[in-house]
Formats: C-alpha cells, structure tokens, sequence
C-alpha cells in the first residue's frame, strides 16, 4: 500500500508508543513490538474490528520494508519503498481495511500494491486477492516478497489500475491506496451491487478518504476523514482536471472554519490525533479554532497538511499562527513540546530539514507567532505539522497562514 508523501518523516516526532522494541532484529523482537504497535497505535487509536485487529497482529510488516529500516517497521509511520513511493503508516493500512469491512468469502480488488503489505493484511481476512501495481519494478518485488511468504490468495499484475481487473470482476470489494481526482468508472463498472469500495479522491494535497457503497446500482458515498496519499498515476493523473500550484503554496482551512464527517473535524487536515474543534465567540479568526489535549507523554497530538512548493522559484515562506497554551510541558523528552512545523522533501521525497514555530511551554493567552523561514532550493513538496507533539497539556491554534517569498519580493 501506498499513501501519503511524507508521513514516514512527520509521525517521527509524534508516535503513540515506545517502540525501542522494534531496534532488535531477533523475531521476538519484532514479535513484540508488533504486538505493542497493535495495542497502542490501532486498538488505541480506536480500530474495533476484531478480525482486523488480529490480521494486524499477524501480518510481518518488516519483511515489506527496506533491509536498512526494519529498525522502523513497527513505528506508527509510513516507509520508504524505492520508485518515490511509501508503504503505508500501519493505522492507515487498519482504517482502510475496517471500512471495507472484509468478509471470509470476498473476493478483493486492491489497486496499488506497493510493496505489497496492504494485499498480505487482507490475505488472512478474505478468499482471494487481486492487486495491481504501475510501477513494475515494485510490482514484481512485492509479488516475490508475498510468494515466499506464502501468501497464495494474492494475485499480482502489473498494469494500470485505473482500468481495474475486468477479466477477473466482479469484485465484492475494492480497496485504492493511491488517490484519483474522481473514482475510476471501471472501478465502479467492476464492483458487485451490495459492494464496498475505499478510495481517498481529490486534489494532490486535499483528498477525502470515502466509503463507496453500490445500491440498485448507484454509488452512496460516505466521508471517513481528510487523507493524503500519492496520486494515481497513469490515466487518472494525465486526466487531472486540477494542479497544484508550487510558486504560490498556501494553507488551506487554516483558521480550521471548514467541517466534514462525525464527528467533525477540519478539512484539509489529516492525520488527527486528540484535535477537538472549538467553536467559540473567543476565537481569534473566525468562530472555531483547534484544541489538542495530551496527558500521556509521548503520546501523538497533531495534525498535518501537505503542498507543493518549487524551491527553485519560492526564496522563502513566512509562517504565523494564533496561539494559546495551558500548563504545558515537555513529553518524555525536553525536544517533545509542541510547535508548527514546516518539513521539506525533494523530488524523490527525500527529506530536505525542517523548521518550526516554537516551541510553546505553561499557560499563556492568544498570541501571535510568525517566523520567515528559508525554503532549500532542492524542495518540491512540503508538509506542515501542529500540535503538541509528544508534550503533555493543552494548546490551541488558530488563523494559520503561510505566504510565498520569491526572489522579486525580496529585492524589492
């Protein structure tokens, strides 16, 4: 499976566990940390589904990543994969599969097989697995890797997804790991009536993840979170209706006034942890802003959002927020406290550095942080991340914004 541009580098800060267990690369080791990661970064995070949890448990998500990372395999984070792609972070991977609700006698359609980590979770809870991969070299990898673990309820073809499987439909459900602007009609064409589709559609940097449900042959659309996964390449993407613009980068939603789902939470935003929206007559912009709640050091408190921004034309970007504090401290470490920060990753989504606001520490009333911030030349995509980050109290934000400096503004 593969998501989201530049996790593997923000959930770093924010994980939801020790995970030092998973520095040993003994099977108890990893055994153990697996079991941990479970417990506290999926059955914590609020994943009911027994059959899910368990399918957790029991998928090696070690043996899907690289040789030098299996130190990280059992952080809450996605990895690189090689090809600019990423295996995704594993509540991801468990939030997806208990939506689509998979059953014994299934018959699943996954398009993106990645390194093939999503397709060997589902294997242990359906009949069949059909899993469609552009890029070939990652393609024949993932099917190497899931035939010598014996996964043999996993099909793999190489190809585009957007078409889907046809010779092999109908599908009783359809999961996408890579993000269309709009569900493929093929998609849609190979799903059985009565089936589950889980697909995040949209723009490159502000998608919604939905549930997909095809009644009297209609599709009834259901809105589970904001998300952030790669694009579907191939025709989805030489389809794209909109592009990104990376010499004017801006916040989207920043003073948090835009709600979707149950409960609500702001759109643009993903990756949520312990965020509440307040309304209030008392905020600064607008009638909402953001509170994040942490008692547990260490424990992830954020939310994040990705643009694109070309280090070649934008010199720097100037950052500001509204912030508001109560008793907070550093988390297990002095560096766990919270702050926005902004991470910048090449082309290849290699990552550039980063720079914050803050940090923030105790009680203080509304205040304005800004900080000019030099953006490297080599940059291509950014991630910007808030909250407390590891650090226990309670801060609330508001009005963020962020602004592009190019070379003309600066000699003038």
């Amino acid at each position: 499976m593969r998501t989201a541009i530049l996790l593997f580098i923000t959930a770093l800060a924010t994980l939801a566990y020790d995970a030092s267990a998973a520095v040993a690369q003994s099977r108890s080791g990893f055994d153990a940390a697996r079991n941990e990661m479970v417990d506290k970064a999926i059955v914590g995070a609020g994943i009911k589904n027994e059959r899910v949890i368990q399918a957790m448990r029991d998928t090696l998500r070690h043996e899907f990543v690289m040789l030098n990372l299996r130190k990280q395999a059992y952080y809450d984070m996605a990895l690189p994969i090689g090809e600019k792609q990423t295996i995704s972070p594993p509540f991801v991977v468990a939030c997806m599969t208990e939506a689509l609700n998979p059953q014994p006698d299934d018959k699943v359609l996954e398009i993106g097989t990645g390194s093939g980590y999503q397709a060997a979770v589902l294997a242990k809870l359906v009949r069949e697995v059909y899993t469609i991969e552009i890029v070939e070299k990652l393609g024949r990898r993932a099917e190497q890797t899931l035939e010598r673990l014996h996964y043999s309820n996993v099909h793999v073809k190489v190809g585009d997804g957007y078409e889907g499987w046809p010779e092999h439909a109908p599908f009783d459900k359809i999961i996408v790991t890579c993000s269309p602007e709009k569900a493929p009609p093929a998609l849609v064409a190979q799903l059985k009536e009565g089936g589950r589709m889980v697909i995040p559609v949209g723009e490159r940097y502000q998608q919604t993840l939905y549930l997909l449900k095809k009644t009297k042959g209609k599709m009834v659309s259901e809105a589970l979170q904001a998300t952030l996964f790669v694009p579907m390449t191939g025709a989805a993407e030489a389809g794209r209706e909109r592009l990104p613009d990376p010499a004017n980068p801006t916040i989207v939603n920043g003073s948090f006034e835009q709600l979707q789902g149950q409960p609500p939470s702001p759109i643009g935003w993903h990756y949520q942890r312990q965020l509440k929206v307040v309304d209030a007559s008392d905020a600064p912009d607008g009638r909402r802003y953001v509170t994040f709640s942490n008692l547990t050091p260490g424990l992830g408190s954020q939310a994040l959002q990705g643009f694109a921004i070309d280090g070649r034309k934008v010199q720097a970007i100037e950052v500001s927020v509204r912030v508001r504090a109560k008793d907070v401290r550093s988390g297990q470490t002095m560096r766990e406290l919270p702050g926005v920060v902004v991470s910048f990753f090449d082309e290849n989504r290699a990552h550039m550095g980063e720079v914050a606001l803050g940090p923030w520490r105790g009680t203080f009333d509304w205040e304005t942080d800004t900080r000019r911030i030099p953006v490297p030349k080599r940059t291509r995509e950014a991630i910007v991340r808030l909250g407390l980050l590891g650090a226990v109290g309670e801060i609330s934000f508001d009005d963020l914004q962020l602004k592009a400096v190019k070379k003309s503004d600066i000699r003038q």
